[in-house]
């Protein structure tokens, strides 16, 4: 599976859903059993490797402005909401991720950011498929830290400056 056919699975399936990311992540484990395993793994891979190249300071940062206030956990789930959004706003994030204002601009703290179950939807098809564990990716370990320089969350003020439009709209 290349890269294309992977956002085109994510696009597709956020689509029919309506952008309603616990029926994205439904969809997305109906569409992915109709692959063959070894696709499912690849799918799984690209996941994972955009899931880690949004493990950044900047990134968390937006997470942590847009939903008020952003934990390990909810940070995670944001990453894959980022990805479930499609490539167009994932890579714009990546980018810059106070664009996230214009990217998304109907966002909603209280339904949007958050996408853990599309972060299984390729383990659980997998498992379908194979009635097994999706294996070993073959890919780095996440990094231990966010890349990037730090971001302190709790200065209002140096995040305000960095982040001028997110914390204008959200801050």
């Amino acid at each position: 599976m290349d890269e294309t056919e992977f956002w085109e699975i994510v696009d597709s399936t956020r689509e029919a859903a309506g952008g309603d990311p616990e029926e994205h992540a439904d969809l997305l484990v109906d569409r992915l059993t109709q692959l063959d395993p070894d696709s499912v793994a690849d799918f799984a891979r690209h996941f994972e490797t955009r899931f880690n190249r949004a493990y950044r300071w900047d990134v968390w940062a937006a997470a942590d402005i847009m939903l008020g206030g952003a934990s390990d956990d909810a940070f995670d789930f944001f990453r894959c909401w980022l990805i479930g959004r499609g490539r167009h706003v994932f890579e714009g994030a990546l980018h810059d991720p106070d664009e996230l204002t214009a990217l998304v601009p109907d966002f909603n703290a209280e339904t949007d950011g958050d996408a853990e179950d599309l972060g299984y939807a390729a383990d659980e098809a997998y498992e379908r498929l194979t009635g097994i564990q999706l294996p070993d990716l073959g890919l780095p370990d996440s990094p231990p830290e966010p890349d990037g320089p730090f971001v302190d969350f709790e200065n209002a003020e140096t995040v305000a400056e960095r982040f001028p439009k997110l914390w204008q709209r959200f801050g």
